[in-house]
Parts: C-alpha cells; sequence; structure tokens
C-alpha cells in the first residue's frame, strides 16, 4: 500500500470513528408545552330547596312514603299515607368561570334536623347534575337546579326540619 492511499485510508476511518462516537454520545427531540390558565370559579346559590307542607296521615302503622321533587322542577308525594300542599321548588345555584370548561358538580345528602326536636332527623337524599358546561360566555355563568327527596312513616315527628345543602364545582 503506498503511503497516499495509507494516509487516504487513516483519513477515511478517522471520519467514520468521529462520526461514530458523536452520534452514540447525544440526541435531541421536540416536545411541545403548554399550559391553560383558567379563571377562579364563582359559585352562587340563587334559590332554597323547599318541600312545601306534608300532612301525615293518622292511625295506622305506615312506611317508606318519599315526598321529594327532581332537579327537573318535578313533584312527586306519594304513598297514600300524606297530603302534601304549599309552593315547592328545587335549589338553584349559577356558577361562573372560564367558557366552555366542564364542571363536576358535587352535593351530599343533607341531614335535616327538627327545629323543636334536634333529636329528629330526615335524610334528603340530594337529586343534582353530575356536570355542567360553561358557555361561551362562561363569566356570565351557568344556572344549575338541585332536588332531593325524603322518605316518611308514621312515626316521623312533626316540626319544621331544614339543614344546610352544600354544592361544590371543581373544573373537570
Amino acid at each position: 500500500m503506498s503511503r497516499r492511499h495509507l494516509v487516504l485510508f487513516m483519513a477515511i476511518m478517522s471520519l467514520g470513528t468521529t462520526s461514530a462516537a458523536a452520534a452514540s454520545t447525544s440526541a435531541s427531540a421536540i416536545a411541545v408545552a403548554k399550559a391553560t390558565v383558567l379563571k377562579p370559579l364563582a359559585l352562587l346559590s340563587v334559590q332554597n330547596l323547599d318541600l312545601g307542607s306534608i300532612l301525615l296521615a293518622s292511625g295506622g302503622v305506615w312506611s317508606g312514603v318519599t315526598v321529594g321533587i327532581s332537579r327537573s322542577e318535578v313533584f312527586s308525594c306519594s304513598g297514600g299515607n300524606v297530603a302534601c300542599f304549599g309552593a315547592t321548588q328545587v335549589a338553584k345555584f349559577r356558577v361562573a368561570g372560564s367558557n366552555n370548561q366542564a364542571l363536576i358538580i358535587t352535593a351530599p345528602n343533607v341531614i335535616l334536623t327538627n327545629a323543636t326536636d334536634p333529636t329528629k332527623t330526615l335524610t334528603l337524599v340530594v337529586d343534582s347534575p353530575a356536570s355542567v358546561t360553561l358557555t361561551n360566555s362562561g363569566n356570565q355563568g351557568v344556572e344549575f337546579a338541585v332536588g332531593g327527596f325524603i322518605t316518611l312513616n308514621s312515626s316521623t315527628a312533626s316540626g319544621d326540619y331544614s339543614g344546610t345543602l352544600e354544592v361544590t364545582v371543581n373544573y373537570n
């Protein structure tokens, strides 16, 4: 092999070694970085829940009568051992935040306490939507309703029952 061929051969070998070594010691890739900034949520109670007045039947032993109002404002008073009268209404709330965002709603059941005898309680089983979506004008707010029902029996104590209905909303 001539000197000229040897120099050329060594140059080619060194190029191959250098580029192979450089390729194995570094690499790069591109990723997208993003963030969504949301306005704080504002929740306002607009209207309280009211099941009206309920008259219990006298005499006899009975149970399992439900009185309630659905979140779509359908009132029910069934079972034959009660009579219902007076104005009824769902609870209403208005939530505002960032446009076009889905919100999760949570509303646990409520213990209603008898005002004259705090040892007597009823459980209001809450009927609330699982979620709502803010509109294009989310800062104006979206209204949603919450209903619920109670179960009565012949030994339910008379009196006014009340409790606190606590609703929470979170971005989904």
